[in-house]
Order: C-alpha cells, then sequence, then structure tokens
C-alpha cells in the first residue's frame, strides 16, 4: 500500500483526527476503518512501535511523530517531545477537527497540547484498551501520573473502555471518574467474514486425534508476560504426549533467550512467527481445538480487567477460551458456557483438565459456541452508536464503506462452520515437523 502523509495545505475537510501509539497495531487499522465506515473522514497523528506489521504503510491520510518502545516511559516521554513540531506544522488541519480520538493517556495528552495550539473546540474522545503498571502502582511517578490523567479526564467529551472492568476498577473505583463513558469492545470488524479459512476436508482428521484425546492449545498476538509463559513451559513438560502448544504474533515483554530455550528444550512447544492481522486468522484458528486467555502478567490490574481480543477472535472461529476464574474474561466465559476457566493452582488445574476431558465434552462445548449469536464478537450498531456520543456532528446516512455488511444479532456461528475446518492437522510426536484487586481510591 502506499502511505499517504499529510501535508497541512490539503483542503479536504477532514473532521475526526485520531492519535495512536501505533499505526500499525491492528486494533489502529480496525478502529480507523470503522470510523470510516460511518462516513468520518480520519486522519491519523501516530508512532509506531517496532513490534510487528512493520512494513505496513497505511493507506488513509497520515501524520508520522516517531517511534516508541512498550513500557520505556522515559522514552515516550521524549518521543511526546519530539512529536511538537509536527504539531505546530499541523496547526491548520487540527483546527478543522470536528473531534479528537485519543487512545492511551500518552496521546490524550499530547492531543490536549494539540487542540490547544489549534485553538481548537472540538471535543475530546479518550479510549483505553489497558491499564498499565505504572497507572496503579504506589510510588510517586504513578501517583503524578494518575493525577495528570485525572486533570485531563475533566476535559474530555467521553471516556471509551473495552472491558468494563476497566471502569468498574479504574476509573470509578481509583481515579473517582463520574463523567460519561461507552463500552467498545475488541470485537472484529464485520469485513472477518470474508477472511480465508482453513481447509475444511481436514475436519474428520482432527475429530480422529480428538477422539484418542490429543489437544492443540493456540496462543496468538502479542505473546507476553513471563509467568504465563514460564506456566505454558511447565504444562508441555508434564502433557508432553497429550498437549501441543502453538505461538504465533510477536514477543514484548516474555525474554526472547528464554522463549528460544524453551521451544528447544520441548518439541511440544511450536513458534510459526509473526501473521498478518485479520488476514490470517481464520487459518491460524482452524489450527488448534483451544485458545490460551489466561493473561498472568499483571494479575492484580490489567490481566484481571481486560477483555482481549483473542476471546472475540477465538469466538468467531469457534474455538473455546480456556482463562483464569475470577477474571473479567473468565466470567465472560463461564457467562457464556463457551470454554473453560481455572483457578489456583492454575498448573495442577490444567493438568489434571486435559488429562481427562473427553472428547464428547469438548465437541459439546464447541457446538455451543458455533450457536451463539455473530453479534458476541463481530462489531455490529455499536461503533455507530459510540460515534452518536460524540456530539460533533451526525455522521452521513448513506456513508458505509463498500463491502461491508451490518452484524446480524441474531446470526448463529454455525453459518461459518460449513465453510471453514474446525480441525487441525494429523498428530505428530515431533511437533516441530488471581490475587486481590488493586484496591481505590489511590492518590
Amino acid at each position: 500500500m502506499v502511505e499517504r502523509r499529510v501535508d497541512d495545505g490539503a483542503r479536504d475537510d477532514r473532521d475526526l483526527i485520531f492519535f495512536c501509539p501505533d499505526v500499525t497495531d491492528a486494533t489502529t487499522l480496525k478502529r480507523v476503518r470503522q470510523f470510516q465506515d460511518q462516513g468520518y473522514p480520519v486522519t491519523v497523528f501516530g508512532f509506531r512501535r517496532e513490534r510487528y506489521n512493520r512494513d505496513y504503510a497505511p493507506s488513509w491520510p497520515y501524520v508520522p511523530l516517531g517511534s516508541t518502545t512498550d513500557g520505556r516511559y522515559g522514552q515516550r516521554l521524549r518521543a511526546l517531545l519530539g512529536a511538537l513540531p509536527a504539531i505546530i506544522a499541523n496547526r491548520g488541519r487540527l483546527a478543522r477537527a470536528s473531534i479528537f480520538y485519543a487512545r492511551n493517556i500518552d496521546q490524550l495528552i499530547l492531543t490536549l497540547i494539540a487542540r490547544l495550539m489549534a485553538r481548537s473546540r472540538a471535543p475530546v474522545v479518550y479510549e483505553v484498551l489497558d491499564i498499565p503498571p505504572i497507572l496503579t502502582g504506589q510510588g510517586m511517578r504513578s501517583r503524578l501520573l494518575r493525577a495528570i490523567e485525572r486533570y485531563c479526564l475533566k476535559r474530555i467529551r467521553l471516556l471509551v473502555v473495552s472491558s468494563p472492568g476497566f471502569h468498574r476498577h479504574y476509573f470509578e473505583a481509583i481515579q473517582n471518574y463520574s463523567g460519561d463513558w461507552f463500552l467498545i469492545e475488541n470485537k472484529l470488524h464485520p469485513s472477518i467474514r470474508q477472511a480465508p479459512t482453513a481447509a475444511p476436508e481436514t475436519r474428520a482428521v482432527a475429530r480422529a486425534r480428538r477422539a484418542e484425546r490429543r489437544w492443540v492449545v493456540g496462543y496468538y498476538g502479542l505473546i507476553r508476560g513471563d509467568d504465563t509463559f514460564e506456566l505454558m513451559t511447565r504444562l508441555a513438560e508434564r502433557l508432553r504426549d497429550r498437549v501441543v502448544f502453538k505461538f504465533r504474533g510477536v514477543l514484548t515483554t516474555v525474554d526472547e533467550g528464554k522463549f528460544r530455550a524453551a521451544l528447544e528444550r520441548h518439541e511440544n512447544m511450536v513458534y510459526g512467527g509473526p501473521y498478518v492481522p485479520h488476514q490470517d486468522l481464520g487459518r491460524l484458528y482452524g489450527d488448534v481445538d483451544f485458545a490460551w486467555a489466561l493473561d498472568l502478567e499483571h494479575v492484580d490490574h490489567n490481566s484481571r480487567w481486560l477483555l482481549p481480543c483473542r476471546f472475540y477472535e477465538a469466538g468467531f472461529f469457534g474455538v473455546p477460551c480456556l482463562a483464569v476464574r475470577g477474571f473479567e474474561a473468565g466470567e465472560r466465559v463461564e457467562h457464556l458456557g463457551i470454554g473453560w476457566t481455572f483457578r489456583e493452582p492454575l498448573e495442577d488445574s490444567l493438568v489434571r483438565f486435559f488429562e481427562t476431558l473427553e472428547p464428547a465434552e469438548y465437541e459439546a462445548r464447541r457446538e455451543r459456541l458455533e450457536a451463539m449469536p455473530e453479534s458476541e464478537f463481530v462489531a455490529g450498531e455499536d461503533i455507530a452508536a459510540l460515534c452518536a456520543r460524540f456530539g460533533d456532528r451526525k455522521p452521513a446516512a448513506d456513508s458505509g464503506a463498500a463491502g461491508s455488511e451490518p452484524a446480524d444479532s441474531g446470526l448463529p456461528l454455525a453459518r461459518h462452520a460449513v465453510a471453514m475446518s474446525h480441525t487441525v492437522g494429523t498428530w505428530s510426536r515431533s511437533a516441530k515437523q488471581a490475587s486481590p484487586h488493586a484496591r481505590g481510591p489511590l492518590p
């Protein structure tokens, strides 16, 4: 794709200005497309994080702001300061915005600065997909950043969160936020219906493998959390003849040396490299029996409160999730009855599960998942409802991206089962061929 950078002389009425931490991130691409589906011309002011999708060149108007790195807050502060020249150079474009949309606290701060520089009165919307540990800590930096965020929260039109747990346990309990908020879950864009899927002829092979109680677990996306990976490594050791763990995506907070060493030691741990978000999901989930959704990176806060993207991806493609009981994701899985949850001690609970799970129980749970309404996993009118809350204008009634269709809230997932495989390939012995909540309010 050809990257469309913008210059301040462009006069084509850019309405929605989106400040984001990573223009290559799958959730950024999805959100831009959703706003375009609602008739908003979108210009992205964004950074890059060298994680995956590195060669992606945005097809939408884009103002590059520099590069940032996960967890390195000093570097991110310098990056924000380094972005100011680009903000100054684009003051005219910013002044024409009808809405500012900022994802995460860094971008909210930058957005408010940009709005001030442009002398704009356009409303600001703040979106949160994660609560980083620095916002829940007890140190001076954490207290200062929470105070800055509280100051910024008083200047937004709307808070958008991807999980009700973020509002309930952090913004309401810790930040004492009482303003308007909106839940927009990490559901898939409707175009996922056209994504390629795994070959259907392998279904019988997979059923035969599952009949022998041999299982494949997939962990796709951002591979993060040493505690999470160490748990999977111990499980691979104890279940070497029963379970294969397949990884695809990029390492973030998992040590690469430890990751590579574990894969060398265990033939039932396989890493297939990065993948193309959205486009490759059907084939990936067609190759596993379970989706790993046990996030142990920050069990006192973010991991406990979030609803991960893989919950929606796996759900759409008919793959049951494994989650922690008592976490937000685990409660959703239990409420819908579309997977399994586990309590401490997690290792022993999971070993017992895989050693005793009967194929008939698995197939029954999978059939229940396939019968779920598609709207549980695919975005529908929620984005239109979000845009209606902006208060800037009414999007054009006939604006809709070509080829996208509204989600049918009553459409069961079994409709997609006809065209896709629910299976994995043949089994090979050589596969390479809960803690207390953070309690508030905190200062």
